[in-house]
């Protein structure tokens, strides 16, 4: 079974809430890590090289931003 995707957010993101309203239409259970309140998972974004957020992990694609048919593309290819 693939793994669930991740998303990194900020309470006050509103493209965060877009990226989870999202996934969870297509019916899809995700992990979310609140890059505010967790200093060591700002940080790995940070090695990374996101300033930003939201970051939707889904397989081995990384997303910046809301972007759907990214999020599409690596849902389809993650055979979620």
């Amino acid at each position: 079974m693939a793994e669930k995707p991740i998303i990194y957010t900020t309470p006050t993101c509103p493209y965060c809430d877009k990226v989870k309203e999202f996934l969870s239409q297509k019916g899809l259970v995700f992990e979310e890590v609140d890059v505010a309140s967790d200093p060591q998972a700002r940080q790995e974004l940070i090695q990374k090289g996101y300033r930003g957020v939201p970051v939707t992990v889904i397989g081995e694609e990384e997303i910046l931003g809301f972007d759907v048919a990214k999020l599409e593309e690596a849902i389809a290819k993650a055979g979620i």
